[in-house]
């Protein structure tokens, strides 16, 4: 998660104000929206940590809408403003996950934006992929190709994972050729076999194969429903 985040904020810093404003890797998110998006995630986040550290219940948002009011808002900040706000939410995201030191507060149970009911243990990986996945979103430098082995190859566990469990797209049989991992994937009808680097099956199986390095290596592969 420090890792992701020292990337994330490493391409924040080399786009001048004006480039805020151009597209990213997601349909309809410009640069703006995309870093308020992350700042608000770890805002969320740190109410599942105080959930757990208290016992008192905090969700990550208090509605959809207020979600969606609240990133809109930091999306029209002053550049100035909107890079403090990425820096400071993450340095107390960081900062409250610190605090939770070895103690029961880990094991204590949470509910996700998702409505997921998940141990306190698991809200550094939710930062883990957000920080990650959005660096390459930006467009600011960062590619799939950048991404740790380690990361990828966990992320392809918990997409995978999740894609069997909520069905509704095709089943796959998931091959990745640098390092020799597979998944399967279940849903419908016979398992088509998909392979590639560990670099362009994440960025396939969390939606996002229009990215550079991944789009022309998986032309035959099945479209694919949200996964998250």
């Amino acid at each position: 998660m420090h890792d992701g985040t020292r990337r994330l904020l490493g391409d924040v810093a080399g786009l001048s104000d004006d480039a805020f404003g151009e597209p990213t890797a997601l349909p309809g998110w410009n640069r703006r929206y995309l870093l308020a998006h992350i700042a608000a995630n770890a805002d969320a986040l740190r109410n599942l940590v105080h959930w757990a550290r208290t016992g008192e219940e905090r969700r990550m948002y208090t509605s959809t809408e207020q979600r969606e009011a609240d990133i809109a808002a930091g999306a029209r900040l002053p550049a100035a403003e909107l890079r403090a706000w990425i820096s400071s939410s993450s340095q107390a995201l960081a900062a409250d996950l610190d605090g939770l030191r070895d103690g029961p507060a880990w094991e204590a149970t949470v509910i996700t934006a998702q409505g997921l009911t998940r141990s306190a243990s698991e809200i550094p990986w939710m930062r883990d992929r957000e920080v990650w996945i959005h660096a390459v979103d930006l467009r600011a430098g960062t590619t799939w190709g950048d991404l740790p082995a380690g990361f990828l190859t966990a992320l392809l566990d918990d997409v995978t994972s999740r894609r069997s469990a909520t069905g509704g797209g095709p089943a796959l049989a998931v091959t990745a050729t640098d390092t020799g991992h597979t998944w399967e994937v279940a849903g419908t009808g016979t398992p088509v076999p998909v392979s590639a680097t560990l670099a362009g099956l994440a960025g396939y199986l969390t939606g996002r194969t229009g990215t550079a390095d991944t789009g022309a290596a998986l032309p035959a592969a099945p479209a694919l429903p949200p996964w998250l």
